[in-house]
């Protein structure tokens, strides 16, 4: 009995924590075709770069609002952090959307935990279980669908490789700072903030010598900016820590399924995108396996 109340009280979901996880999840899902769309006015690498300095500055507000610490972490992790998470992974997702749909970017770049679970198993220590296999088994059956590597080399095809490689750098990155909190003492919030910032100030650096496209200042372009950078990064992140404080960080974990499902919904409202059938498939053999792999982790983390 003591068992079963234990159980019940991890798959508890309040009210408030379900609505801020589903507004969380509609405002990352739809930030892809924000994403899309602002390519049309601005050139991806340095749009990448202002709505991440603008996001590690909205960090840093909202710390000072709610009177939270945020200690410089141990510089050699988080510059590691800063050049994976940050630059790599927010540009090779803009770079991905120049040439690619914003439902499959999202799909196959929130492919992340199935990398995740690969990675830990190999570096650190952790069991895969049955089921969490044929999960990572599937998913990557999906991602094979949705690539298409028998095809001759399109940018369609290139737009889903770079968006593959987001999410294993994603998944790298996730791997890392699961062991650094412990080792540094440094809180989510702090690492992310910090390794955001430096992070674009790379991003910003690479930019000055890269050849960019005239930035077109249209309406558009400054509300996608301000979207990207405040609502989906500094307000996002007051609803994903509200919601760790309210769930089992196994049910806040249903986000990854979320997020592409919204993508998914608004690319084909908003951009009349249509996958071909080799690739829609893909997609849902992709999510199905989210939702195979967040069932395993809930059940894993009510135990």
């Amino acid at each position: 009995m003591r068992e079963l109340r234990a159980r019940t009280r991890a798959l508890a979901i309040d009210g408030p924590a379900l609505g801020a996880l589903l507004l969380l999840s509609a405002i990352w899902g739809y930030n892809f075709v924000v994403m899309k769309e602002v390519l049309d006015y601005a050139d991806p690498f340095y749009f990448t770069a202002a709505r991440t300095f603008i996001g590690a500055l909205s960090l840093f507000i909202f710390a000072l609002l709610t009177g939270k610490r945020l200690p410089i972490p141990h510089w050699k992790p988080m510059i590691l952090l800063g050049i994976l998470q940050t630059a790599a992974f927010g540009a090779l997702i803009q770079w991905a959307l120049v040439s690619g749909e914003a439902g499959r970017t999202v799909v196959v770049v929130y492919s992340m935990p199935f990398w995740l679970v690969a990675l830990a198993a190999l570096f650190l220590g952790e069991r895969i279980g049955a089921w969490a296999f044929a999960a990572v088994l599937g998913a990557a059956g999906g991602l094979v669908l949705i690539v298409q590597p028998w095809t001759d080399g399109t940018l369609a095809r290139d737009g889903a490789l770079l968006a593959v490689l987001a999410g294993l750098i994603w998944a790298v990155a996730a791997a890392i700072a699961r062991k650094m909190p412990r080792s540094t003492g440094a809180s989510l919030l702090a690492l992310t903030a910090w390794q955001m910032l430096f992070g674009a100030f790379l991003l910003g650096a690479l930019v000055l010598f890269l050849p960019t496209q005239p930035l077109t200042p249209a309406p558009y372009f400054w509300g996608a900016l301000a979207y990207s950078s405040i609502l989906a990064t500094g307000v996002a992140w007051f609803l994903w820590l509200f919601i760790l404080e309210r769930m089992s960080a196994g049910a806040a974990g249903l986000s990854t399924l979320l997020v592409p499902v919204v993508g998914i919904v608004a690319s084909w409202l908003q951009l009349g995108e249509r996958p071909d059938m080799m690739t829609g498939l893909g997609m849902a053999i992709v999510l199905s396996a989210l939702a195979l792999l967040s069932f395993v982790n809930l059940r894993r983390r009510s135990k």
